[in-house]
């Protein structure tokens, strides 16, 4: 029987209780709390704009979203929303789901941290996003009623968390700081990280090898 909460099936087939062991297993309880809440907040962002995803495919994108924060991640060199892409889709491919979906889940984890664009895509996408904006920003917070808030996070705890998912951002990408490049994540080692110097397009360009 499945678990409900704030009226969101949380996907019970083999599938998803494995996404959710390994996940569980390979973060903390911040990451896999706010985890379990982005696919909570998008599956009632899509119910709200009768925007229909596939359940099982925005469970797995919300669960291995973040998952390129963690350690193993952390000397990679590559974004960390590539490394949590790769590794939900080599975990959908080994489990026997079609490329097109793996696809799908690797795209909405990809480009999660990418502003507006995920809105005009797939629902798996988008509804990805829209959890994690919601979960991180706030952004469509009055959109949830305060019954539905208070269910998501009585369920899935987020004590601190703003404080706390700041410094997990940091401790994820600042080995690698390159990789924010272009990205919102930018912002967190400006603020956060010693010594950190973002860099600048017009700079780039400017600085480029083309005489003109």
């Amino acid at each position: 029987m499945s678990i409900h909460i704030a009226d969101i099936a949380i996907p019970d087939s083999r599938l998803a209780a494995e996404a959710t062991e390994l996940v569980r297993e390979a973060t903390d309880d911040l990451l896999y709390h706010h985890s379990r809440r982005v696919y909570l907040w998008g599956a009632l962002h899509g119910r709200r704009l009768g925007v229909a995803a596939d359940p099982e495919l925005l469970y797995i994108a919300a669960m291995f979203h973040d998952i390129g924060l963690t350690e193993p991640h952390r000397a990679s060199g590559r974004r960390f929303e590539i490394d949590g892409a790769d590794e939900a889709r080599a975990f959908l491919v080994a489990h026997g789901i079609a490329d097109e979906d793996a696809r799908l889940v690797w795209q909405a984890i990809a480009l999660h941290t990418t502003p507006e664009i995920p809105t005009h895509m797939d629902p798996v996408i988008a509804l990805t996003t829209a959890g994690v904006e919601l979960d991180v920003l706030g952004i469509g917070y009055h959109d949830v009623s305060a019954e539905e808030r208070a269910a998501v996070v009585a369920a899935h705890p987020r004590p601190d968390f703003k404080r706390r998912i700041l410094r997990a951002f940091t401790d994820g990408i600042a080995p690698k700081p390159a990789t924010t490049f272009g990205n919102i994540k930018a912002d967190v080692l400006d603020r956060f990280s010693p010594g950190y110097v973002r860099p600048n397009f017009v700079g780039i360009v400017e600085d480029s090898d083309w005489p003109e």
